[in-house]
């Protein structure tokens, strides 16, 4: 029964939890707090912070937490299916329709229509990372000792290589942090 209780809440979770993980945290409060009662306040903020500091979706790991808590690894196992699978049906549901009418006017004038906005939330997204990076208070200013010389640095070399060799980013970014501790130890 409690298999099938925990099935059911995180199902709903994974079903209407738009905007990620946090939006997700007062579902997850709502089931299993006030619905069922599994785990009480403190216990909820000991999974808040275990799903903010662990890898993945935030709702993934709650759902592993709360259903470890509740029934164990098999509770954490359909607990974490549970709120993955409406994604799951809803993605290829999608994937379905769009192949099966991809070449169709309309679907090419609407995906036509998403790209550029996609491009901008991605550049939007990239730039609130770039600028606290590059400038000390996180706003742009280019008044003396506002700007990071050593990170725009970084961040243009980086930008260099990765256009005009095309490796793997992650190597990039190791590269960097290895020349930034070459760097601090040589400073300090």
């Amino acid at each position: 029964m409690i298999y099938l209780q925990l099935f059911f809440a995180f199902v709903q979770i994974g079903a209407f939890s738009f905007g990620g993980g946090y939006a997700a945290m007062p579902l997850i409060q709502a089931q299993v707090i006030d619905t069922y009662h599994w785990i009480n306040a403190t216990d909820f903020a000991d999974l808040v912070t275990i799903a903010e500091m662990t890898p993945g979706p935030i709702a993934i790991n709650a759902a592993s937490f709360v259903g470890n808590q509740v029934a164990g690894i098999l509770g954490a196992v359909v607990a974490t299916i549970a709120v993955a699978l409406p994604s799951c049906i809803f993605v290829t549901i999608l994937a379905v329709l769009y192949q099966k009418y991809r070449k169709m006017t309309l679907m090419q004038g609407v995906l036509a229509t998403l790209r550029p906005a996609v491009v901008s939330m991605i550049f939007a997204a990239g730039l609130t990372i770039l600028i606290p990076t590059i400038f000390r208070d996180g706003v742009l200013s280019f008044a003396a000792g506002d700007f990071k010389i050593r990170s725009a640095l970084y961040f243009i070399v980086a930008l260099f290589v990765l256009r005009k060799w095309k490796p793997n980013p992650i190597l990039v970014m190791l590269g960097c942090g290895v020349v930034e501790l070459i760097i601090q130890s040589v400073i300090l």
